[in-house]
């Protein structure tokens, strides 16, 4: 068998293989409400063979939300409406995920195709945006987000318990936290965005802070024996790459100390100067890094589309677990092709036995 098929446990959880369906953001939701657009697309990535499906970015408060249109879990609502979800990843043969999130100053934009910046103040759309610092990203992103207070800081953890604590309810078996991109998690992490000076701003430990004390609060109510992750930006781009990647390295250390069991390296985003050597899989050598030096299982997105480039970041130790996004939306059973490409014999298994039947038979 070949190494991308062959099955991972994290925690309780097995996955059928070590493909999975990253968070892909649909922007196609009305006040934070799935409808049956996301139910088909969730549906048909679990049914074409990957081994866990992770529902977009879902975010944890209205104002967590990137555009008007991206999901939420604030309220039981909006949890319950997963549900059938849910069920048929899971009758698909896929394990559930779902990312929790919030947009910091990224957030009250407009969807990428409707413009992909910051709406005006005059559009009665928008909401005010937050961050640890009253800094804005720039470029398509202007706006200067409100410095968050330390009630906010209390309230803004609360918020992710209570998202943590829907999601266990409704039958969620994977929770990814969003600390990467250049959204809140991120931006308390990033001099390029924390200026603070009280104890969340300036030095290392500080800038940690946050994210650590997250970590903590959704650890307490998410069950020990389900998988707790997280999506961090372990490196920026910006020319300060070593430094980051050290301090990164120190901090996924810590995180994984209260209770990560599991991270999937990202790039920070979080200036609009940063200059990424977009390439094949060139996030492989950091991923590979990271689960080295912190000894932690990885998994990784960004250029890993070829059945060929996700094996072999497999087998030669760079990931547990590949994340392949674009590809599985340009064809929903990529599983099922990478298995005929790879040449494994049980490629049939990769599809729902009604459709096997058909292939295998005639």
């Amino acid at each position: 068998m070949s190494a991308l098929f062959q099955p991972f446990q994290l925690k309780d959880i097995t996955l059928r293989n070590r493909i999975a369906v990253p968070p892909m953001c649909q922007y196609s939701a009305d006040d934070g409400l799935i409808n049956d657009w996301h139910k088909v697309h969730l549906a048909s990535l679990a049914r074409g063979g990957a081994g866990l499906v992770i529902v977009e970015a879902t975010a944890v408060s209205p104002e967590g939300r990137i555009t008007p249109g991206c999901t939420g879990i604030w309220s039981n609502p909006l949890a319950q409406a997963y549900a059938p979800v849910v069920r048929m990843i899971k009758a698909a043969g896929a394990v559930p995920g779902i990312q929790l999130a919030h947009a910091g100053r990224k957030a009250s934009a407009n969807r990428p195709w409707e413009g992909d910046d910051h709406m005006a103040n005059t559009d009665p759309r928008g909401w005010e945006t937050m961050a640890p610092s009253a800094v804005a990203f720039g470029a398509n992103l202007p706006k200067v987000p409100r410095a968050i207070t330390l009630k906010d800081i209390a309230q803004l953890k609360e918020d992710y318990v209570k998202a943590a604590k829907r999601a266990r309810e409704v039958g969620f078996e994977w929770l990814e936290l969003h600390f990467a991109h250049g959204y809140l998690g991120q931006s308390f992490f990033s001099e390029h965005s924390n200026k603070r000076t009280d104890a969340y701003g300036g030095s290392f430990d500080n800038r940690c802070r946050f994210l650590l004390e997250t970590l903590a609060a959704v650890r307490e109510v998410w069950p020990e024996h389900l998988p707790l992750t997280a999506r961090f930006g372990v490196i920026e781009y910006d020319g300060r790459d070593e430094q980051t990647l050290v301090e990164s390295i120190e901090l996924v250390k810590r995180l994984k100390a209260g209770g990560l069991d599991m991270l999937s390296v990202s790039i920070g985003f979080s200036t609009p100067e940063a200059k990424i050597p977009w390439g094949p899989a060139f996030l492989g050598p950091i991923a590979e890094r990271v689960k080295r030096e912190v000894e932690i299982p990885v998994s990784s997105a960004w250029g890993f589309g070829t059945p060929a480039l996700a094996e072999q970041a497999v087998v030669s130790g760079q990931l547990d677990v590949v994340m392949v996004g674009r590809s599985h939306l340009e064809n929903p059973h990529w599983a099922y092709a990478a298995a005929k490409e790879l040449g494994e014999e049980q490629a049939s298994w990769t599809l729902p036995a009604p459709y096997a039947h058909w292939l295998e038979r005639y």
